[in-house]
């Protein structure tokens, strides 16, 4: 899903952690680019779900 990569602009952080993407945004982008709603809504939160676990591990093992 080309969106996916597109989102790295808009992750939503806390000091020392990833929480996820704003989903407004990438709603809104995944509508621009014609994508369809029920397959974001399907998708988005379940790969949303994964990149804050990697990014998480990779930032605890770059400061651990």
């Amino acid at each position: 899903m080309d969106l996916v990569g597109r989102l790295g602009g808009q992750l939503r952080v806390l000091p020392g952690a990833v929480v996820g993407w704003d989903m407004s945004a990438a709603l809104a982008l995944g509508d621009a680019l014609g994508i369809s709603p029920l397959v974001m809504a399907e998708l988005l939160p379940v790969i949303e779900a994964v990149m804050v676990t990697k990014l998480n591990e990779q930032m605890d093992h770059t400061n651990g």
